[in-house]
C-alpha cells in the first residue's frame, strides 16, 4: 500500500523556518512528480510547490516564491519543503502528494497519492 508521511510541522514565530518532509513508503516514489498543498481554515486547498522526479525542475505558487524551497532525495524516498520567512497566512494543514506523469499541475485532483497532512501554525 503506498503512503506518503509528512512531518515537521509545528508552531513557530513570524519570520522563522520550518522544515516539512514527506516519507513516501510501499512503492518508488523516484519517477513521480511530487507537491505540496496547503489548506488554511475557511480556505480552498492550494499548491505550495511541485518538484519533478530528476529534481531539475520545480515550480512554486507566487506566495512561496522566494521564501520556500522544495527538494528531494530519490534514494531516501523523501521530499522536503523548507520554509523560511514564515508568515501568519502560511498558517495551514500542508499536504504532501504524488503525481505518475511528469507535468507539475496545481490541480489536487490530478495527483495520484495524498498524504494526510501536517499543521503548520505561524504566530503572529
Amino acid at each position: 500500500q503506498a503512503q506518503l508521511v509528512e512531518s515537521g510541522g509545528g508552531l513557530v514565530q513570524a519570520g522563522g523556518s520550518l522544515r516539512l518532509s514527506c516519507a513516501a513508503s510501499g512503492r518508488t516514489f523516484s519517477s513521480y512528480t511530487m507537491g505540496w498543498f496547503r489548506q488554511a481554515p475557511g480556505k480552498e486547498r492550494e499548491f505550495v510547490a511541485g518538484i519533478r522526479w530528476s529534481g531539475s525542475s520545480t515550480s512554486y505558487a507566487d506566495s512561496a516564491k522566494g521564501r520556500f524551497t522544495i527538494s528531494r532525495d530519490n534514494a531516501k524516498n523523501t521530499v522536503n519543503l523548507q520554509m523560511n520567512s514564515l508568515k501568519a497566512e502560511d498558517t495551514a494543514v500542508y499536504y504532501c502528494t504524488a503525481r505518475r506523469r511528469p507535468a507539475i499541475v496545481t490541480d489536487w485532483d490530478d495527483y495520484d497519492y495524498w498524504g494526510q497532512g501536517t499543521q503548520v501554525t505561524v504566530s503572529s
